[in-house]
């Protein structure tokens, strides 16, 4: 076995690595016993490790702390398996008491069971902890091979944190020839009124359980919320015609939807045959009359097996209407049962999901999936992922305030996430009296986000006639882009505070963007970073106590200003 190191300004990267030889060939991975060493009890921004989801709200606390707060930290999920009560996950953020900035995550994450971090709170020695398969084995390797890299950066500045390239550049450069088909995509979506309980994914309510083969949806009554009928589709397609969106996501298409969730079902969807109110081919055809293509969703609800049976015929269909991305989902316990989301049999089917869409020239979306370990280097169609806890958790009880100022130190570490921004009606229960949710957000903060949470793939999750109420904030989401040339992290602390400056790919503007946690943050910032040919004229959006927006305050600002 070989240790190959590759040290940058910002950190350092490491694998193990087996040559092809006489005496290794095929061969388990049992274990593998990684250790960091931490030199103290730094203060920590961690989840709680388990195999199957990063959907959890972030903790703030001393290393000596994670087992006392370890059970509190657990919040009910679809699919979750905790493995120690000093169990954490990657990408783990850390400061000591001296000031000094610790990453630690995984890059190239190929063929290879997720890593989580296990402490030893006596001594503050992380071992590293791999997701098992079904029968307990964390890997199944063939020589030559080689692991992920394991990764450590270290900073005195939490800037450079967030500015790293290392995760990326660690994975191996596009495997493709060809990636003119590969765009970024701005979108809004029939979601936001299922996941707030105010409609339903489901066409009926008559029978206890569907079997595909056997239900004629034709001649069952519909429930009357379901969503993704042929009315409420072209009401989105308009909405994303007028306001120049280049997508709507339509959810709950499909049939199947009445049982698909909690029951570890094989066969639950087809990915073919659309609910008998959602005309497939009239809508696609609509929304290309109109400049905007329809986004495709593919629920799994985990069982995996199936998805692969069908999803040569699922992308097929893509093609054939003209989908050119994909929304998958793998909500729920695995199928094959005993799986977990981040074995190495899950890992290996993400990627085979996105190298299979790329055959077709379809862009992923990948939610409940693995983090992402900067593969998006290497297979750009995979555009973005979910795998944390998104703005849908804002209508399941609401987030913690600080969330989206820690994300981008862990779970972005990886790679975009589609993480939903754009709520304005902050008060779910005006959406749905039923759901005495609210997000814990400002308006103003929701439209930050569209620069704090980079990704090339983002949604105005909100419903449309929310938007319509506040047409002046709704501007900036229409003209922020979603891809740039050039990012500079202005102020950063972790749990506190991020603002970023990011100029826009194609043309001289810039724009800056400001999330903070629940006491606010205060920015005194130095623009010399401008052009020095070039002006700023950007909306400038105070936070107001309330969550809309009172003032929207416009001036030239100069490359001198502070």
């Amino acid at each position: 076995m070989n240790i190959r190191f590759r040290v940058y300004n910002d950190g350092v990267g490491f694998r193990y690595e087996f040559p092809e030889q006489k005496h290794l060939t095929y061969f388990t991975v049992v274990e593998e016993w990684t250790e960091f060493a931490m030199t103290g009890d730094h203060t920590a921004w961690w989840i709680v490790g388990d195999y199957d989801t990063q959907e959890y709200d972030y903790t703030e606390s001393k290393l000596s702390q994670i087992r006392l707060l370890n059970q509190g930290a657990i919040n009910h999920n679809a699919s979750q398996t905790p493995f120690s009560r000093t169990g954490v996950q990657t990408s783990l953020m850390m400061k000591t008491d001296s000031g000094l900035y610790i990453n630690l995550h995984e890059a190239a994450l190929v063929d290879y069971s997720c890593m989580h971090l296990n402490l030893n709170d006596s001594n503050f020695v992380f071992q590293s902890h791999l997701t098992p398969d079904a029968t307990g084995d964390k890997a199944h390797l063939q020589a030559p091979c080689h692991t992920p890299w394991r990764t450590i950066m270290v900073s005195d500045d939490a800037r450079n944190i967030l500015a790293s390239r290392l995760i990326l550049n660690l994975n191996d450069p596009c495997a493709y020839e060809d990636t003119s088909w590969i765009k970024p995509v701005k979108y809004i979506g029939v979601w936001w009124e299922m996941i707030s309980g105010k409609s339903s994914w489901a066409y009926t309510d008559e029978l206890p359980s569907i079997q595909l083969d056997k239900v004629d949806y034709t001649k069952l009554k519909t429930n009357g919320k379901h969503a993704a009928n042929n009315q409420n589709v072209r009401k989105y397609i308009d909405f994303a015609a007028q306001h120049g969106f280049d997508q709507v996501l339509v959810e709950g298409w499909n049939v199947g939807w009445e049982d698909w969730f909690g029951h570890k079902k094989d066969y639950v969807f087809d990915f073919v045959t659309p609910y008998p109110d959602f005309d497939l081919k009239a809508l696609n055809e609509y929304a290309h009359s109109k400049g905007v293509k329809l986004m495709m969703h593919h629920e799994t609800s985990s069982s995996v097996r199936n998805y692969e049976r069908h999803m040569h015929k699922a992308y097929q269909l893509m093609n054939d209407y003209g989908y050119n991305a994909v929304k998958s989902g793998y909500v729920g316990d695995i199928v094959p049962r005993g799986e977990h989301h981040y074995g190495q049999w899950l890992v290996n089917h993400y990627l085979y999901a996105v190298t299979e869409a790329a055959k077709y020239k379809i862009m992923v979306n990948a939610h409940e999936a693995v983090r992402p370990t900067g593969l998006c280097r290497t297979y750009p169609n995979l555009i973005g992922n979910e795998s944390a806890r998104g703005t849908e958790f804002e209508s399941f009880g609401g987030n913690k305030p600080f969330h989206t100022t820690v994300l981008p130190f862990t779970r972005l570490q990886g790679g975009p996430m589609d993480y939903t921004p754009g709520i304005f009606e902050t008060q779910i229960w005006n959406v749905n009296p039923d759901n005495g949710s609210y997000a814990r957000s400002t308006l103003a903060k929701q439209l930050a986000l569209y620069l704090t949470m980079y990704s090339p793939l983002q949604m105005a999750a909100d419903l449309p006639e929310n938007y319509s109420k506040y047409l002046d904030a709704f501007q900036f989401i229409k003209d922020v882009p979603v891809d740039w040339q050039k990012s500079i992290y202005l102020e950063a602390e972790p749990g506190r505070y991020i603002t970023v400056a990011r100029k826009d790919k194609h043309s001289n503007d810039w724009y800056i963007g400001c999330t903070a946690n629940e006491n606010g943050h205060t920015s005194k910032l130095k623009l010399n970073f401008l052009d020095k040919t070039r002006n700023m004229k950007p909306p400038s959006m105070p936070m107001p106590k309330t969550h809309t927006i009172k003032t929207i305050l416009k001036r030239t600002l100069l490359p001198k200003e502070k």
